[in-house]
C-alpha cells in the first residue's frame, strides 16, 4: 500500500507541476502580449532563447551578442517549448519547497515568492549568457526593460497561485 501511495504522490506531484507551469507560463504570455498592445512595448524574443539553447548542444553557452550568432533550426519552436519547460519546472520547485498540500489549498505568498525568484535566473543567468549583461544591464531602455521583467514574473507568480486554485476546484 505505500508503494501505491508513493506512486499515486509522484503522479499528483507531476501532474499539478505540468498543469500550474503551463498555467502561470500561460498568464505570464499573456500579461506580455497586453503590454505589447497597449503599450507598444518589445514582446519577449523566444526565438532567441530557443538560438541559445540550440547553441549549448554544441558547447556554446555564452555569445557577445545572441541577436549576432547564426541562426539555429527549429529555434522559435525551441524557445517556446523551454520557456514552458521551465515554468512547469518552476512550478515543481514552489510543489517542493510547499508541498502538495499547497497545490491542493493554495495561498499567494508562497506564488509570489517564486515568481519574483525566478527572475535571478534569467538575470543572472539567461541575459549574461546571451550577452544582454547581469540583469539586462546592456539592454536599451535598461530601466523600462527590468521593470517589466519584474513585473512578468510577479504575473507568473499570480498565474502559479491562480493555476493552483483552479486545480484544487476540480
Amino acid at each position: 500500500m505505500a508503494q501505491q501511495e508513493r506512486e499515486g504522490k509522484m503522479t499528483e506531484f507531476v501532474l499539478r507541476s505540468i498543469v500550474i507551469g503551463v498555467g502561470a507560463t500561460a498568464v505570464y504570455d499573456l500579461w506580455g502580449r497586453l503590454l505589447v498592445g497597449l503599450f507598444g512595448l518589445p514582446g519577449s524574443n523566444w526565438a532567441m532563447a530557443g538560438r541559445w539553447f540550440s547553441h549549448m548542444t554544441r558547447g556554446q553557452f555564452t555569445h557577445a551578442n545572441i541577436t549576432a550568432a547564426p541562426a539555429m533550426p527549429y529555434e522559435t519552436i525551441i524557445g517556446w517549448t523551454m520557456h514552458y519547460l521551465i515554468g512547469i519546472v518552476y512550478a515543481g520547485v514552489l510543489l517542493a519547497i510547499w508541498g502538495l498540500e499547497w497545490g491542493r489549498r493554495p495561498t499567494l505568498l508562497p506564488a509570489l515568492i517564486v515568481g519574483i525568484v525566478t527572475i535571478t535566473a534569467g538575470w543572472l543567468i539567461m541575459a549574461p549568457a546571451m550577452g544582454f549583461g547581469i540583469a539586462s544591464a546592456k539592454a536599451p531602455n535598461v530601466e523600462t526593460v527590468r521593470i517589466v521583467q519584474l513585473v512578468g514574473h510577479c504575473m507568473f507568480g499570480l498565474g502559479l497561485y491562480w493555476s493552483a486554485r483552479l486545480t484544487s476546484l476540480a
